[in-house]
């Protein structure tokens, strides 16, 4: 059993109140995990283990069940007599024993996985006993586990191996490429085991994606922004394009307006059927700041002379 110096207070390792609501624990540990995640952090032991208490602590507090046993029996939660199943001999009413159940033979159902139903007198008398034997046989299904996994984009996007820490054991996990925030991963009998049967039930890894700052998700799609010039605005030109495997050389339409999105297809998200999704440029129209005497020339020339007048359709607007 932890002692007091091994206790860890998940509420401030994630920096957050005990009344945090699971918005904002699921805001702090996304920013905490991108500070400390070890592939921004390359051999830094102090980042690591932090990463690691960050994963532990999102894990129980991201869980109702598992915060609010947490939230009542402190360094304790997790002891097998702090928990919410039944022990087979005294049923401690102080540690969460009988009374969660209506009688007896809800308790010995429970216990052996079966449905919560009363046993007749004549099923009793007959075979009541029989599920005993030389001791129990518990048909208890394995509870299945959930824990979540931040990824970088990178990883993500290729796919990684990683060591996730669950429990005391070390498990390797080979998450495949295209895993998306809020994707699900099944391992299957890598949960913890049943306290009766000790099988193993699953373990279901949801992932987090650190956030990129140049591409986003939009389904499984991504999307970019892309700065341009005016005189490519109206010209047309050829620019080059970051795509998650390399750059490409885009062509930007004659007379684009600014914010129009192109489509680049397949160069977007790895799809886990195999596959890419679009990339989505987004023009975005920037105006130099500092001109040169040769250009501050001609864009007054162009003014001089230009036809378009963009503000003309609003001359007719009135009350």
């Amino acid at each position: 059993m932890p002692t007091s110096t091994d206790f860890k207070d998940y509420y401030t390792i994630l920096g957050v109140s005990k009344t945090a609501t699971p918005e904002e624990l699921k805001r702090a540990y996304r920013k905490l995990a991108r500070k400390y995640h070890p592939d921004l952090n390359p051999g830094d032991t102090e980042a690591e283990a932090k990463f690691k208490d960050l994963n532990e602590a999102n894990e129980v507090l991201s869980d109702p069940e598992k915060r609010q046993k947490y939230d009542q029996f402190g360094q304790h939660w997790n002891q097998p007599n702090y928990s919410e199943a039944p022990t087979p001999r005294g049923a401690n009413v102080a540690t969460g024993g009988f009374d969660q159940y209506d009688d007896f033979d809800s308790f010995i159902n429970d216990l052996l996985g079966r449905s919560r139903r009363r046993a007749s007198t004549a099923q009793t008398a007959t075979s009541g006993f029989d599920d005993f034997g030389g001791g129990f046989r518990s048909q208890a299904t394995a509870p299945d586990t959930e824990a979540a996994i931040a990824l970088t984009f990178s990883e993500a996007f290729h796919g990684v191996q990683q060591r996730l820490q669950l429990d005391d054991e070390t498990l390797n996990v080979r998450i495949p490429p295209g895993a998306k925030p809020g994707s699900r991963i099944r391992l299957k009998g890598k949960g913890r085991p049943s306290p009766f049967s000790q099988q193993r039930g699953d373990l279901y890894l949801t992932v987090e994606v650190v956030p990129h700052p140049f591409w986003r998700f939009e389904g499984d799609d991504l999307v970019c922004d892309i700065p341009i010039r005016p005189d490519e605005a109206v010209l047309g030109a050829q620019i080059t394009v970051p795509t998650p495997d390399g750059n490409v050389t885009m062509t930007v339409p004659k007379g684009v307006r600014s914010g129009r999105s192109l489509r680049l297809r397949g160069k977007g998200w790895t799809l886990p059927k195999g596959g890419r999704s679009d990339l989505f440029v987004k023009l975005q129209m920037v105006t130099p700041q500092d001109l040169s005497e040769i250009e501050q020339e001609c864009y007054e020339k162009i003014q001089a002379n230009a036809s378009f007048n963009p503000r003309a359709p609003l001359e007719e607007i009135k009350l």
